[in-house]
Order: structure tokens, then sequence, then C-alpha cells
């Protein structure tokens, strides 16, 4: 399969979608970025890289960074995880309020606001130095040291946390929340600023597309089950409440966040990350959805 013809066609052909989308402003700091940008990386577990457009800009991964901490948790605590967050869609928007009550502070998945926090809380339980850590995990997924917290977005993002910061407080009346909620939000915004490139992302989800071992060192991240069950939680609650239908157009487990970054893989073959600022009316990359759908359906092959 020639994967660079395959991308730069949709390249060419996504492009004029420019304009349907909108950037999120509820972040100011994020309201500031240039909608006109779009990168499609591929990244083959047999070590093929395959770009086109803006694939080495980097961008605020946001949501997409949520993966990354659950993947941190879930390889110290395993099925312990899952008493404190589930693992269902939730039908509802990411920053929602109204199921926690009804189901006494346990958030329906980990992809949800509510579900990320009480991960980021456990986080802070096995790490002293979380933030530190958070980076570390990523940079060596990568293989790249030069990744950063973007402290503009994460001091935007913090100024405008009063619904996580009532996400947070709701919970810990659950007992569901250990950890001082400033710090966990703290140390959510920062994980949310993340800042990385296309091709940062396709390499950093190689571990997932390879049975949990990172190819880089050959270090055994999460078990096979493990990776397993988080691509399957990423399949179906991966995309707020359009997870369904990205299922059901796309056919990949993967994440998506409000920076414009979605990712997404196919076990034991490849990862595919894009990157476009514009949104579509439930938080995903307008340009994003419509890429990875194209992809999968041009090399004919995907989960299903």
């Amino acid at each position: 399969m020639d994967y660079k013809d395959v991308i730069n066609q949709i390249y060419n052909e996504v492009k004029p979608m420019w304009g349907q989308g909108k950037v999120a402003d509820y972040i100011p700091a994020l309201a500031m970025t240039d909608p006109r940008q779009f990168g499609i990386a591929v990244q083959t577990l047999d070590g093929e890289m395959f770009t086109v457009g803006d694939a080495e800009t980097k961008f605020s991964i946001q949501s997409i960074s949520k993966v990354f901490t659950f993947a941190m948790v879930l390889r110290h605590l395993g099925d312990k995880i899952w008493t404190s967050v589930g693992r269902e869609p939730s039908g509802n928007p990411f920053n929602s309020l109204v199921q926690l009550e009804h189901e006494q502070g346990i958030p329906r998945n980990p992809f949800i606001n509510a579900g990320a926090l009480v991960v980021t809380d456990r986080l802070i339980d096995l790490y002293p130095r979380p933030k530190e850590a958070i980076l570390d995990f990523v940079r060596r997924l990568t293989g790249n040291d030069d990744i950063y917290f973007d402290h503009t977005i994460a001091r935007s993002e913090r100024e405008h946390a009063d619904r996580n910061m009532a996400l947070a407080y709701f919970m810990k009346s659950f007992g569901n929340i250990h950890n001082d909620v400033e710090t966990i939000i703290d140390v959510y915004c920062s994980q949310c600023a993340i800042s990385m490139s296309c091709v940062d992302l396709a390499r950093a989800f190689r571990f997932l597309a390879n049975e949990g071992v990172n190819p880089l060192d050959n270090e055994a991240i999460l078990t096979p089950s493990q990776a397993k069950r988080l691509g399957a939680v990423m399949l179906t609650c991966g995309f707020y409440d359009e997870s369904g239908d990205f299922a059901f157009r796309v056919g990949m487990p993967g994440k998506s966040g409000v920076g414009g970054g979605v990712v997404a893989y196919i076990p034991r073959n490849l990862v595919i990350a894009t990157w476009s600022p514009e949104l579509n009316p439930h938080g995903n990359s307008l340009m994003g959805i419509e890429t990875l759908e194209r992809f999968t359906t041009d090399i004919q092959n995907s989960i299903f």
C-alpha cells in the first residue's frame, strides 16, 4: 500500500473544507490558533513514516492526553481502576455534570472530563512529580525529548476551569477524588496543554497498535489484554458524543482533542494522526474526522 499517495490525495480532497468548522474558543488561548492548518502523518509498525501538510507543526493535544495518563494509571492499578471510573459511552458532552449525581460520582468512562479528572487524581497518588512523569512518559513513547507543556495554553485553561472544578468537587463529595482539587486541576490543565505534532502523536500511539509494547525499546507499557481493552474504550468513548458515529464511519480506535488533533490506529498495522483546528458541533476536528473516514475507505482496511 502506497500510504503517501493515499494521504496526499485525501489532503487535496479535504482541504477545500476549510471554513466549515469553528476553532475552539472556550479556552481563549486556543481561539488564537490559525484555522487554516492541516496535517496528516501515518506511522507503520515496521518503521515507515508518511506525512503531508502541517504534520510537523506542534499544537495543543488537549483530550488526546487522556489516553497517555490513563495508560500510566492502568499499568499500575490494572482492573482496580474500573471501580472508580466506568467504561460505557456517556452520550453527553465531554464536560457534562448530568450523569454524576445519578451514578454516585462514578464517571461513565475515562475520556469524558469527569473520568479524566479521576484518572489524574490516581496519577497524583502514584507519582510524586506527576507533571514531570507525564512528560517523561510521552517523550519515551515518541523518542523525542523536545516535547513540553504550552504554558500559555495551560494558564488560559486554568483560568477557565470552573466546570472542571465543579466536576472534581462533586466527585470528591462522593469520595471518588482523593487529592486537593486545585492540585488536580493544575496537573490536568498542564497535561491537556502538551504540545505535539501529528508525527509525534503517530509515534506515541504505536505501543497501542503493537499490543502494548513500545517499539522504540520493546518496553511493555501495557499487557496485550490491557492494550486491547484500552482500544475498546477508545473506540466506544474516544470522540465525546460522536463516538458511535466515528466507529460507524471510520472503524478504528482513536482519540480526539479540541485542539483539532485526532489519532487512531489499526492494531498490528499502523497509526494515523491528523490535525485541523476547525471543529464540528461535537468538538471533534471536522477535517480530521473526514480524513480518517476516507483513509480507511481508500486503504480498504479497518478493525472490521
